[in-house]
C-alpha cells in the first residue's frame, strides 16, 4: 500500500503577498516659484515702458485695438492651459540668449529715445522667459499668442509715414475716379480732392492704415479660432491687405457724395459712424472671403 497523502501543515501564519505599491499623483513640472519672480522683475524693468504704450493706446485712436491684444493672447493661454499644465517643462538655456538680446535692446532704444525698440524688448524678454523655463516644446505652444503681442507695439515712425502717405494717394485717386463716374465734379491735388461744396483732405487718419492694423489682428484670431489649418491663416492674413485698403477707398468716396448732399455728413459723428459701419462690411468680407477659400479649398483637396 502507498503512503498516504501529506497535509500541509499550518503555522498560524499568513503567507507574505507582494506590496502593491500605490499609485502616485502626477505632479505639474510647472516652476511656478520662477515664473512668479520673472514676472515681477519683467515688470519692474518695462513699467515706464509699458505705461507710456498703455497712455498711447488710449489716445492714438491709431492704437485703439492694442487694449485687446494682451486680453486675447491672454485668452488662448487660457483655453490651452491643460496642455499646457501637462507637458514637461524643460528649461533651455537658450532663452537666456533672448533675455540678454532682449536688455540690450531695452538699453540701447532707451539710449536713443527709439519707443519701438523698447516696446519690442519686452515682447523678445518675455519669449525668453518662456523658452528658458518652459523649453522648446512649451515655446512652441505659446509661440502663437506671443505673435500676436506684436499687434500692440505702433509702427516706428519712419515706417509710418512710409505706409500712410502711399495710402492717403491712392484712396484719394479712387475716390476721384468714382466720384467722375457718377457724375459728381472733383479735382484732385495729391490728396486734396476738391468738390462743389467743399475741399475733402485725406490726412494720416483716412489713410486706412487704422483699419489695417486692426484687421490684420482680427484675421489672425478669427483663423486660430475658426480654422485649424495653418495654411489659411497665412491666406487670411494677406487678403487682408486689399481688403483694408479697397474699403478704406470706398470710404473716402461715400465721405464725398455725401458731402455733396450735406457737408456736416463729412465731419464729426457721421464720419465717425461711417467709419466703424466700412469696418464692419471689410471684416464682413474677410470672413465671406474665408468662405469662399474653404470652398476652393474643399474641391482641390477631392479632386
Amino acid at each position: 500500500m502507498g503512503a498516504p497523502p501529506q497535509t500541509p501543515v499550518m503555522t498560524g501564519e499568513p503567507e507574505a503577498t507582494p506590496a502593491v505599491a500605490a499609485p502616485e499623483t502626477a505632479k505639474s513640472s510647472v516652476p511656478w516659484v520662477a515664473i512668479a519672480w520673472f514676472f515681477v522683475l519683467l515688470v519692474v524693468c518695462y513699467l515706464p515702458v509699458l505705461q507710456r504704450l498703455v497712455t498711447q493706446w488710449a489716445n492714438d485712436e491709431d492704437m485703439g485695438h492694442g487694449f485687446f491684444v494682451p486680453a486675447v493672447a491672454g485668452y488662448i493661454l487660457w483655453l490651452n492651459r491643460e496642455k499646457l499644465l501637462q507637458m514637461p517643462w524643460k528649461g533651455a538655456n537658450l532663452g537666456l540668449i533672448l533675455l540678454f538680446w532682449g536688455a540690450f535692446q531695452l538699453v540701447i532704444g532707451t539710449l536713443g529715445a527709439e519707443l519701438f525698440l523698447q516696446r519690442t524688448a519686452f515682447i523678445v524678454s518675455l519669449a525668453g522667459v518662456v523658452l528658458y523655463l518652459g523649453g522648446m516644446a512649451v515655446f512652441r505652444e505659446m509661440l502663437f499668442p506671443l505673435f500676436l503681442l506684436v499687434f500692440m507695439v505702433p509702427l516706428p515712425a519712419i515706417i509710418y509715414s512710409q505706409i500712410t502717405f502711399p495710402l492717403q494717394l491712392f484712396a484719394s485717386a479712387v475716390a476721384e475716379t468714382a466720384l467722375g463716374a457718377i457724375g459728381i465734379p472733383v479735382l484732385r491735388e495729391g490728396n486734396v480732392l476738391e468738390l462743389a461744396s467743399q475741399k475733402l483732405s485725406v490726412v494720416e487718419a483716412c489713410s486706412g492704415i487704422r483699419s489695417l492694423l486692426s484687421l490684420t489682428f482680427l484675421s489672425l484670431v478669427y483663423g486660430f479660432f475658426f480654422d485649424p489649418k495653418p495654411a489659411m491663416k497665412w491666406v487670411l492674413l494677406a487678403a487682408t491687405i486689399p481688403i483694408a485698403i479697397i474699403a478704406n477707398a470706398s470710404r473716402v468716396t461715400i465721405t464725398g457724395i455725401l458731402s455733396e448732399i450735406n457737408t456736416e455728413f463729412a465731419t464729426g459723428f457721421f464720419h465717425t459712424v461711417e467709419g466703424w459701419v466700412i469696418f464692419m462690411v471689410a471684416l464682413a468680407l474677410l470672413i465671406a472671403f474665408h468662405k469662399l477659400a474653404n470652398l476652393v479649398w474643399g474641391r482641390f483637396s477631392r479632386a
